[in-house]
């Protein structure tokens, strides 16, 4: 014989189990759509340790794939006009292409992106020599972090959630004394998807000593698809109303020049392709271009928009915002053929252009530039954003 108490319960029970049936399939639809990365090995490292390849993915489709090894952008899936997506940055099919030999495809790269004079500079009296990796026109110096360089540390990595969308959290320690900068340095980069079609990539560092620091993304785009054709036809605006000329060691003179007037103004849209065959001195040295734009109104306190580009055939837009004083607009100028990407195609000269948002280089050794030195107790930040639409 039941007693009252238990019909009580039962009919309480009763009430409440289409609430619970309810809130299990609410939890289960939140796992579902839940965004946070998903990651699979990449392959190995000559010195035997795992790579990962982490997905972040739009709910419309949009997606980038980002290993641990360099933080390298190893594809990004952007639509046409049409709606049809396809990877528009260079790059390889594994970590062993990354490994053996890349022209920093997709890379974060540090300590200090871009070239420094000599390898050498002078801080609070005291002078640093720093590998020197990169001899154009003969001329020996220090470029993208040294021989060792960020691009080629295995990050440690942090799937999160930031704002409902996939985001990517690396994090690494360069200790005092690599590849000659001094002071410790703590580096933290996250990569995060946001509403718009686009990647965000914040850069944070802090140091017990003090040392430069510029850091920047290196990924080669072609807006057309990877490894289809080269990027001449596409149309570039840059809002840059100056730029940094350089020697034939690619190193800056010192100057800020006016673009006015030559083949740098892209103040208005131009194809990259119109001016690059023009005999000019600086393009020559390049053999394209191969150079820093000072950016309009910085500094920046928020992400403002640099450049823009668009590809005629197929639609796509990709604009770049950031907070850095200036851009490296790169050509692919060193792409030779040599380097078979991952969809089989040997990647010659102008299939890719790079946009690497950054203080100017060899600003460590020009005092007209924007100082990238950090010290103990400040916190180096910077942001920049690829965001991708369709015409």
């Amino acid at each position: 014989m039941k007693t009252a108490g238990a019909v009580i319960k039962r009919r309480a029970d009763m009430l409440l189990l289409p609430r619970m049936l309810s809130l299990g399939l609410l939890v289960f639809s939140l796992h579902a759509a839940d965004p946070l990365p998903t990651a699979r090995p990449f392959g190995k490292l000559p010195d035997g340790r795992t790579a990962q390849l982490f997905t972040l993915r739009a709910a419309d489709g949009f997606a980038v794939e980002i290993s641990d090894y360099g933080g390298i952008i190893v594809r990004l899936l952007a639509p046409d006009r049409a709606g049809r997506f396809a990877d528009v940055t260079l790059g390889y099919g594994d970590v062993a292409g990354y490994a053996a030999k890349t022209p920093y495809f997709g890379a974060i790269v540090g300590r200090v992106g871009n070239r420094i004079a000599g390898g050498k500079f002078t801080l609070d009296g005291k002078t640093h020599t720093l590998a020197t990796n990169n001899s154009p026109g003969g001329m020996p110096c220090h470029l993208h972090g040294g021989v060792e360089g960020f691009d080629k540390k295995l990050w440690t990595a942090e799937p999160l959630v930031r704002d409902g969308r996939a985001a990517l959290r690396l994090t690494l320690t360069s200790p005092a004394g690599e590849e000659g900068y001094p002071g410790t340095l703590r580096v933290e980069v996250i990569y995060a998807l946001t509403a718009g079609r686009g990647l965000r990539i914040d850069y944070q560092a802090t140091t017990d000593a003090a040392t430069p620091v510029s850091l920047t993304n290196h990924a080669y785009f072609n807006l057309r698809g990877e490894g289809n054709g080269d990027i001449l036809g596409h149309e570039l605006t840059l809002h840059a109303p100056r730029y940094t000329p350089v020697n034939a060691g690619l190193i800056p003179t010192g100057e800020l020049a006016p673009v006015a007037d030559t083949p740098f103004d892209f103040t208005k849209p131009h194809a990259i392709g119109a001016r690059i065959g023009q005999k000019h001195e600086q393009i020559e040295r390049g053999l394209g271009y191969d150079h820093n734009f000072v950016l309009a109104d910085a500094p920046r306190r928020e992400p403002t928009l640099a450049a823009r580009v668009s590809e005629p055939t197929t639609g796509r837009v990709m604009e770049v915002l950031t907070t850095e004083p200036g851009v490296q607009f790169y050509t692919g100028n060193f792409l030779d053929g040599t380097i078979t990407g991952k969809s089989g195609h040997a990647y010659a000269q102008r299939d890719g252009f790079c946009l690497e948002t950054q203080h100017f280089p060899d600003s460590v050794n020009q005092p007209r530039f924007p100082t990238t030195i950090l010290r103990p107790g400040q916190t180096y930040r910077s942001t920049t954003i690829y965001r991708f639409s369709a015409e």
